[in-house]
């Protein structure tokens, strides 16, 4: 296929040598004999095409290059020719077995360290003179900006941040939740078990023995518990949390009755199946709010406004079942392609909890938000994966969500 300036270049040039005529618009053949010349330039062409001229072009193909140059039908490429030529001192080296063919790195690498190959090769020095690469801007990741964005909605909001171990205790994360020890959620197909260590120690006797008698009877909690043979050993091993919730109960047992709201966000982990809505590793922020005259009505009014905060715009709620909430509720947020995403889990911490970690007077409204998830919505991502990307081009291309998110609220 020809370009326009190509079509008029080959027109124009066999008119000029005679080769063709224009009639009234028609191009019309004058004499085959006429067709040398521009064989002979076809045939120049397809030379430089197969490199025959890379060297030295001949003289009377220079007017016709020079042609094609103006037209933009060749390019000149230059290149450096270095010869090197062996002094007689090394010739003589060689001859005698002086001087011997090695081969030559200019890396390092692991393989070569491993396999010990690096004792046969002639590693090149650095020339530390040489100026290095332009290094690319630095450039903040989006979705760590957003994360300082969300911490700067729940400070607003008058609440505390905290912070807890990503490898926990199944007391913390389960236990004492008031999380059945036969749960399905504490299988290995919903939790990362610990090799090694496989378990740690619970320092608090008392503790233990509250949340024994809460599990196996209810204690004095009014409840009839789970009617079960707690199992100290269980709640001593190692898990990645699956949830920051473990956080907030650490939180509780340190601090007890009083008044004080506080949050984490952090990252949590689950063996889920990795597609565009979920992934083994993301972050939650978990919250609570303590106090002796909270009721549920409050914990709406507090995710309706941590909600319009982020930017939130169509949230909706609806009954749910937490075994360690009563009354309880899920929050759903809308994204334009996915549809309804769930993005909180909520409610009211139960007796059970709540009692064991010494609490007597205070309620404790309690919440966890799947932070990814909100981030999807807010920034109109599809995939969960972006969020993780290091990718310089996808995290500049998601700058332009971020951006336009901020200027939105």
């Amino acid at each position: 296929m020809l370009t326009p300036s190509e079509v008029n270049y080959a027109i124009s040039t066999l008119s000029r040598l005679g080769a063709i005529r224009i009639n009234k618009g028609v191009i019309e053949a004058v004499s085959q004999d006429r067709l040398t010349s521009v064989i002979n330039r076809q045939e120049l062409l397809n030379q430089i095409r197969n490199g025959i001229y890379n060297d030295e072009v001949p003289e009377n193909a220079k007017p016709i290059i020079q042609e094609f140059l103006r037209r933009s039908i060749v390019k000149v490429r230059e290149r450096s020719i270095i010869e090197l030529v062996i002094t007689d001192e090394a010739r003589n080296l060689i001859d005698r077995g002086l001087i011997k063919a090695g081969v030559v790195v200019t890396a390092l690498t692991p393989e070569l360290i491993t396999s010990g190959a690096w004792r046969n090769v002639v590693i090149k020095r650095f020339d530390l003179s040489i100026p290095t690469p332009q290094a690319p801007i630095v450039t903040k990741h989006f979705f760590s900006e957003f994360i300082k964005f969300v911490k700067e909605v729940f400070i607003s909001l008058g609440f505390e941040e905290v912070y807890g171990p990503h490898v926990e205790l199944e007391l913390w994360n389960f236990d004492a939740l008031f999380q059945a020890q036969d749960h399905p959620a504490r299988e290995i197909h919903d939790t990362y078990f610990l090799k090694y260590p496989s378990t740690g120690k619970i320092l608090d006797n008392e503790l233990v023995s509250r949340i024994a008698r809460t599990h196996e009877d209810g204690w004095i909690t009014g409840s009839r518990g789970w009617n079960y043979k707690w199992d100290p050993n269980r709640a001593i091993r190692l898990v990645l949390r699956t949830q920051t919730t473990s956080v907030s109960v650490r939180t509780l047992y340190k601090r007890g009755d009083g008044e004080y709201r506080v949050f984490t966000i952090d990252r949590v982990f689950r063996p889920e199946v990795l597609d565009p809505k979920h992934s083994m590793e993301f972050h939650q922020a978990d919250g609570i709010v303590v106090g002796e005259n909270l009721s549920f009505k409050h914990l709406l009014g507090v995710l309706e406004a941590l909600a319009r905060g982020m930017g939130l715009k169509r949230v909706m709620f609806k009954p749910a079942y937490f075994p360690f909430t009563s009354p309880s509720a899920e929050g759903y947020a809308y994204h334009e392609k996915l549809g309804w995403i769930e993005f909180v889990g909520s409610g009211m911490f139960r007796p059970e909890v709540v009692m064991p970690l010494g609490l007597r007077r205070s309620r404790v409204l309690a919440f966890g938000m799947g932070l990814d998830r909100i981030a999807m919505v807010l920034m109109n991502i599809e995939d969960i994966r972006d969020l993780f990307s290091k990718d310089i081009n996808v995290i500049r291309g998601y700058w332009t969500h971020y951006s336009r998110f901020i200027n939105n609220l």
